[in-house]
């Protein structure tokens, strides 16, 4: 599993397996961020599921569940927001291909960071987040 880092503190990824939580652990990631509606994908392990994987490795688990880029509400960002200022430690988010997770982090970190340092964050970890562009520059 590859873990894609947006910044020191934020990397994304794909779908986690129970294997792949383990790996996050062992990489010192402390909380992981489920960016996946439940039942999604038909086998995709639920919320709750993934929850008990990362408490047995000793991490915290945060579900904030969105469907696309334009469903992204200011609620989601907010909590986002506060799940990365809350952290103990590098935060590691996740959906079917890290892209809504990536978005979800560039979203949060807008007034913080410059709008085209987090398109290039993006972009450098294998992400286009040009659906977001104007909600990042706004």
């Amino acid at each position: 599993m590859t873990f894609k880092r947006l910044s020191p503190s934020f990397s994304a990824s794909t779908q986690l397996s129970a294997a792949d939580v383990a790996l996050a652990a062992e990489a010192g990631f402390r909380t992981i961020v489920d960016n996946r509606p439940d039942a999604e994908d038909a086998g995709q392990p639920s919320a709750a599921d993934m929850e008990a994987i990362a408490k047995n490795h000793g991490l915290a688990l945060v579900h904030i569940p969105v469907t696309t880029a334009g469903a992204i509400q200011e609620s989601d960002i907010a909590l986002m927001r506060a799940t990365l200022s809350h952290s103990a430690g590098p935060v590691l988010g996740y959906c079917r291909s890290g892209t809504r997770a990536a978005m979800m982090w560039a979203l949060s970190q807008v007034g913080e960071t410059a709008p085209e340092a987090l398109l290039k964050a993006g972009a450098d970890a294998g992400y286009d987040l040009s659906a977001i562009k104007s909600r990042l520059i706004a």
